[in-house]
């Protein structure tokens, strides 16, 4: 069996794009971490965590893996989708229903894809 520990975003600037994603979390940088490293971890409650690192190319094409993401302090999907655009990101997709449904796909500022959902709240899950 196979435990994940990771989940490794490519990025120009690592430092930079996992300080807009500690913003946008509210996750700590790894400890020692500073601009100009190749690699920049975002430590979560728990693995897997999220490290950034530096490549060469710039992103081209639809990212086959992406984040989804919902408010994890009672937060509606279109309040977090209006924090995110406040932090810079852009909406990429718009997948709202008017039955409330649905969801944002959004860039970040390196243009990698990523979806705000529903809170739990709002799909009447248990939190």
């Amino acid at each position: 069996m196979l435990e994940i520990h990771a989940v490794t975003i490519d990025s120009a600037d690592p430092y930079a794009l996992a300080s807009w994603w500690s913003e946008a979390t509210g996750l700590p940088l790894g400890a020692g971490d500073q601009p100009g490293d190749d690699e920049v971890m975002l430590r979560t409650k728990q693995d897997p965590f999220l490290l950034f690192i530096r490549v060469p190319e710039a992103k081209s094409g639809k990212n086959r893996v992406h984040l989804d993401v919902s408010s994890a302090d009672g937060g509606t999907r279109d309040q977090e989708v209006e924090r995110m655009l406040a932090l810079g990101a852009r909406v990429f997709e718009d997948h709202r229903r008017p039955d409330g449904t649905g969801w944002v796909t959004m860039l970040d500022p390196e243009g990698n894809e990523f979806c705000v959902c529903r809170s739990s709240a709002e799909r009447g899950a248990p939190a």
